[in-house]
């Protein structure tokens, strides 16, 4: 059984998900302490206790300590990840619900799913777009596409929005099985094509994403470029507001968001989401800072090496490192004079 201290580094939850995401690949059993030590609130919150219980469903594991708040876990797999269909619902893991995110659990799962034979279906209910978590639109427009040049091939879908504190959001993951992952090399990020958004909001007033998109091009067009940021009023189960840009240039892709709450100005919703794109397209890297750490576990899976440019070291970056290297997955370099990352997969 592998010993995961989960209060090292940035001692959050990404040392959890990573942990569960190569148990349910390897079907190596692990017991993981001080879980999320460094948080206000430590131990396992209703999100974090929805992605243990949805990797123990799909390799078959035995589980102790899977409660909320628990800060010691055993999670001992039966099998490697089975493909199937599935159905998570984070409201669950809390009395009187929960706005969890569905994101990370979808990652949590996704490179399990896709390595296992055969294909899988799951449906996830939650909050879909939280501030401090990738939003759906995210995964969607910048997580998938990019695993999809190391071979992945999933599609997800968005069937209602789900914002804090009610969440209560939906979508869908279609994963294909038995994917081969190759290596990726991402050193140059090539001409911007495009710069695309949505300003959305559901149970508001339609002229709320009218001025979060009017804002957003404006500035983005003082800045010299191109931008479409469509307003939309959708489908959800309660009032909530957020901007979420994709920069789409010839190699590569990174996105930006805001959440609006009570007492923020639409326009200053679109000037936060603006004001971190305009400092990512300064540095001229093609790996945002959220991408950089996510992309570590399919490349330390894939069958070559692969490496990439990023525009900022975070401790996420490095402790997604320390993780991948403890179950002996990968060699992983990381060059911080020149923002380079480097992963050797062991066979």
């Amino acid at each position: 059984m592998i010993e995961i201290d989960g209060s090292y580094g940035e001692g959050g939850g990404q040392v959890l998900r990573t942990s569960l995401s190569i148990a349910a690949i390897t079907g190596q059993p692990i017991r993981i302490q001080h879980i999320r030590a460094n948080r206000s609130k430590p131990g396992l919150a209703a999100q974090h206790l929805t992605s243990v219980r949805a990797a123990a469903a799909i390799c078959q594991a035995e589980v102790r300590g899977d409660a909320l708040e628990s800060t010691t876990l055993e999670f001992i797999p039966s099998s490697s990840a089975q493909a199937g269909q599935y159905f998570f619902d984070v409201t669950e893991a809390r009395q009187g619900g929960s706005a969890g995110t569905v994101s990370l659990i979808l990652q949590t799962i996704l490179l399990p799913l896709a390595l296992a034979k055969g294909d899988s279906y799951v449906r996830l209910r939650g909050g879909t777009h939280i501030a401090h978590s990738p939003p759906f639109t995210y995964i969607e427009q910048v997580y998938l596409p990019i695993l999809t040049q190391l071979g992945l091939n999933a599609e997800v879908k968005l069937n209602a929005w789900g914002w804090y504190p009610r969440g209560g959001g939906e979508v869908e993951l279609r994963v294909t099985g038995g994917s081969t992952l190759s290596g990726l090399t991402l050193l140059e990020r090539g001409i911007l094509q495009q710069v695309k958004g949505l300003a959305i909001v559901t149970q508001l007033p339609a002229h709320i994403p009218q001025r979060m998109a009017m804002r957003a091009e404006n500035l983005l067009h003082q800045a010299h470029l191109k931008a479409y940021v469509q307003p939309l009023r959708e489908r959800g189960i309660g009032p909530g507001a957020g901007i979420f840009l994709t920069t789409e240039y010839e190699h590569s892709r990174a996105g930006f968001s805001a959440i609006g709450r009570v007492g923020l100005a639409s326009e200053h919703v679109a000037q936060m989401a603006c004001e971190e794109l305009l400092d990512f397209h300064k540095m001229g890297a093609p790996v945002d800072v959220h991408l950089a750490d996510q992309l570590l576990l399919p490349t330390a899976l894939a069958s070559e090496e692969s490496q990439y440019r990023v525009a900022e070291i975070s401790t996420h970056l490095t402790t997604n490192a320390w993780v991948i290297e403890t179950f002996g997955l990968a060699k992983i370099k990381i060059d911080e004079g020149e923002k380079r990352v480097a992963i050797a997969p062991i066979s």
